[in-house]
């Protein structure tokens, strides 16, 4: 077997369509899930700690959000937005309970990257403006505008490049933003409620208000990109309520649906629309709406943003006990671990000798953790443990 995911791990004969090979895989072939974990073509049970890049947000194959999609499926999987489709505004009727924002308006469409490309574009249509500010670190998607915010040179091609005004700022830099806008020629500013990818750092609190009160000076747009770090991860609904401040755009996928192709943006009121601003074919389709409203309707029964800073606490207290451990970055359940040498081998011993799922980040000494928010003490718990049985282990063989 190789470990390293250099071959991929399925099968497949030399006389059949090939996958695109563009995936570092894991040599481990996963058949089913349920709850926070997982399990292989031989049975064995993993614990999922890093939920699909944190999809995973009720827990895998939830008994009600099952249930509801099978209702769904037996109604009407799809219809365009050519009709009314009622489910449509039931969704955004839960939504704003949760959110909070109920003077604001939900475009829904299929995913972050799009999510993120539709607020640019909102953006730029409301001020008449193109330039835009972005920060170092960023991950926003991988296409066209939102990969031009992206922090990432290597995944954009020729045809990508020099078509979008970005300015990348250091995070929590006010004198470079300030800089920055002074030209009046910037229609947005996006930020990650916490970056994922880009290794765990945030907007502080003092940035975020500080920012968003020179955007709303100056007519900017402040988009906070909370694709990962809202829908409960950090256990407030969006990252960005700790600072207390309400962005023009915030855009949404990931946890929204559960697995289920999902994303949306929440649009301020002084943004207005006209018919054909934005589009698509399959956002807010009826399964889609199922889908989302399931993940919602378990939230409030399970108490899942109870759970989600109940389960930090915890978690953090163990992991500080670890002399290994020099850094944890996050809020809630989107944790980064971070060592003083690299994690690669760690993260493939927790893999496989110990059947725990991780993430990585671009920063090669920093473990990522974002499992279900339904998880456990007892079910979390078993990292630590596993976590200090590994440390133990490269230790003595001097890997670290």
């Amino acid at each position: 077997m190789n470990r390293d995911g250099q071959d991929a791990c399925l099968k497949i004969k030399n006389d059949q369509m090939k996958l695109f090979d563009v995936y570092p895989r894991f040599d481990v072939e996963i058949e089913k899930a349920d709850g926070v974990y997982l399990w292989d073509k031989q049975n064995r049970k993993y614990l999922d700690l890093y939920g699909g890049h944190g999809v995973i947000s009720i827990g895998h194959t939830h008994p009600v959000y099952t249930a509801i999609l099978k209702k769904q499926l037996d109604k009407m999987v799809f219809y365009s937005n050519s009709v009314y489709l009622p489910i449509q505004e039931k969704f955004a009727e839960k939504l704003t309970e949760f959110s909070g924002y109920k003077d604001y308006s939900l475009f829904m469409c299929n995913s972050g990257a799009e999510a993120n490309e539709n607020a640019l574009k909102l953006a730029s249509f409301h001020t008449g403006k193109k330039k835009v500010i972005a920060f170092k670190g960023s991950f926003h998607g991988r296409t066209s505008a939102a990969l031009a915010v992206t922090d990432n040179q290597k995944i954009s091609a020729p045809i990508n490049r020099d078509g979008f005004l970005v300015c990348f700022l250091d995070l929590n830099r006010l004198d470079q933003f300030n800089q920055a806008v002074k030209g009046n020629d910037v229609c947005g500013v996006i930020v990650e409620g916490i970056q994922g990818v880009g290794g765990l750092d945030a907007p502080s609190i003092s940035f975020l208000k500080q920012i968003s009160k020179i955007c709303r000076q100056k007519g900017i747009l402040l988009i906070l990109d909370e694709i990962q770090s809202g829908y409960g991860r950090t256990g407030k609904f969006f990252a960005h309520q700790f600072a207390g401040i309400k962005p023009d755009i915030i855009t949404m996928a990931k946890g929204m649906g559960n697995g289920f192709p999902m994303g949306g943006l929440l649009i301020q009121p002084e943004i207005k629309s006209w018919h054909g601003m934005l589009g698509t074919t399959f956002g807010g389709n009826p399964l889609a709406c199922a889908a989302g409203l399931a993940v919602l309707e378990v939230m409030k029964q399970d108490n899942l943003l109870e759970n989600v800073s109940e389960i930090n606490r915890y978690l953090i207290d163990e992991l500080k006990e670890i002399p290994e451990v020099k850094q944890i970055k996050g809020k809630g359940l989107m944790l980064g671990v971070a060592f003083d040498f690299p994690i690669r081998e760690m993260r493939k011993e927790l893999l496989y000798q110990h059947q725990i799922l991780t993430g990585s980040s671009s920063n090669p000494n920093l473990l990522r953790i974002l499992p279900p928010l339904s998880i456990t003490r007892k079910q979390i718990l078993e990292f630590p443990i596993a976590l200090k049985n590994v440390l133990s282990g490269l230790t003595r063989n001097k890997q670290i």
